[in-house]
């Protein structure tokens, strides 16, 4: 997958959101296990053993994967998550940037089995957590798509082409991620700004939180 390579950018000194909206929304807490896949990511360890997440490094990503999923039509980028708190703000993520979705259990062979209903050729897979989607995850490298994952602390990055590295456990940090990569998307399209963003009442951050 060398040819995705070009997506890592130089960070900018701007933070997207501010680092303490960050850390309110605890995207930076990963977990009290680090993988060594990990370790780059990781900014620091807090006194109860919780590693926490580089925000600047989560920030440029964001950036990074919001430039490289709008060089893909949008409805063949497909974005799961079998992780109930990834399920609400995945799905409207995939509605407002136009992609395709499957939360919830991930039906086997959507991605391999033509004879299934559920079966779409997607050219990019999105998941909340390759731990939680490794069906999708399997299926999309048997198939030689290109797969972007939202990274914790814990995770491995085999088989995951684009890392980002986030809390993919808390309702409250999903939420965010996906409202700003959603804003990030349509920004580089030339179809909202930050305020325009804000100003819009469905757009609100809290509404796309999981209500499980």
């Amino acid at each position: 997958m060398g040819g995705l390579l070009w997506f890592i950018m130089s960070e900018e000194t701007q933070l997207l959101v501010s680092a303490e909206t960050y850390e309110e929304y605890a995207v930076n807490i990963g977990t009290q296990q680090k993988s060594a896949d990990m370790s780059r990511f990781v900014d620091r360890v807090r006194e109860d053993g919780l590693y926490l997440l580089d925000i600047p490094t989560t920030d440029a990503r964001i950036k990074s994967i919001a430039a490289l999923l709008n060089t893909y039509d949008a409805p063949s980028i497909m974005v799961v998550s079998a992780r109930q708190y990834g399920q609400r703000p995945a799905r409207k993520f995939a509605e407002a940037i136009g992609a395709h979705s499957a939360v919830g259990r991930f039906i086997p062979g959507s991605l391999t089995n033509p004879a299934l209903r559920s079966y779409i050729e997607p050219d990019i897979l999105f998941v909340t957590d390759p731990a939680n989607d490794q069906q999708a995850l399997r299926e999309a490298v048997a198939t030689g798509l290109p797969i972007i994952g939202i990274v914790d602390a814990n995770n491995h990055l085999r088989n995951v082409d684009i890392a980002l590295p986030a809390n993919n456990k808390g309702r409250r940090s999903l939420a965010l991620i996906y409202w700003l990569l959603a804003r990030e998307v349509l920004k580089v399209r030339g179809e909202t700004t930050d305020e325009a963003w804000a100003a819009m009442e469905e757009n609100d951050v809290s509404d796309w939180e999981s209500t499980f």
